[in-house]
């Protein structure tokens, strides 16, 4: 288990990683945020990898198909979110944006940006999967 400084930190040693954030995608909210963000300002940057992120979280055409219902999900656990991650390319970086399953809401992802050139997204994926798995939130 690792919080939230610690596996920022980590995803930051990945080749090419530029900055890297853990934002509540229901907020729009930072709760931690290290190396640059995109345009500048890590609010803003958090705020709208969240739109993003409840984009895909909130729509069934993007869930996979034994993602529970929310009738299923009603048991008092809480479900996975229905989407992994979210990747985002442009000409020089990737954006990739890794949903984190939690004991309450499941509300929160990894936001990492890669510069292109840099990068290997295909490590990036795998790294952040096993990150989201030991994150500790509470």
């Amino acid at each position: 288990m690792q919080g939230i400084d610690e596996c920022l930190l980590e995803a930051m040693r990945l080749p090419g990683a530029r900055g890297a954030a853990l934002v509540d995608w229901t907020s729009g909210l930072a709760l931690g945020a290290v190396g640059e963000s995109p345009g500048g300002n890590q609010e803003a940057a958090a705020a709208e990898a969240a739109e993003l992120a409840r984009l895909a979280a909130e729509q069934r055409a993007f869930a996979s198909e034994s993602s529970p219902t929310a009738e299923e999900g009603a048991t008092g656990e809480q479900p996975d979110p229905p989407v992994e991650d979210l990747i985002l390319s442009n000409r020089d970086s990737y954006h990739v944006l890794r949903f984190v399953p939690t004991s309450f809401d499941s509300s929160v992802f990894l936001h990492l940006w890669l510069a292109r050139a840099e990068g290997n997204l295909a490590l990036a994926r795998i790294r952040l999967g096993e990150m989201a798995g030991r994150l500790e939130l509470g």
